[in-house]
């Protein structure tokens, strides 16, 4: 299905302001005056949200592998859980996962 130049840039027009207008209703409206505590306790929450949002697909349907699950994978993602939970310390995990892939990748 192919479009009209005009309806392309119509769409991206709309989606821009559109995402300008989400964003702006967030930090602009609402940017300067102080949040309620409930508010902030649950912001605390949304990097751990969506983090495994991003990762798993990564982890579970890599494109790398065409979609299947691999046993390096998943011992990375493994290793990087365990290492965070143990010091609690983000690049540590980072970097304990990716040694653990590239490892794992490099021997099989």
């Amino acid at each position: 299905m192919t479009y009209a130049s005009g309806t392309v840039w119509t769409i991206i027009i709309l989606l821009g302001v559109g995402t300008f207008l989400i964003r702006f209703s967030f930090l602009g409206l609402v940017g300067d005056r102080k949040m309620p505590d409930w508010v902030l306790r649950h912001l605390r929450y949304t990097p751990v949200a969506v983090l495994p949002g991003l990762v798993a697909p990564l982890v579970f349907w890599p494109a790398a592998t065409g979609g299947a699950t691999d046993a390096p994978r998943l011992a990375a993602a493994s290793i990087t859980v365990l290492i965070g939970w143990w010091t609690k310390n983000v690049i540590w995990a980072v970097f304990a996962g990716a040694l653990t892939l590239y490892g794992l990748q490099t021997l099989g």
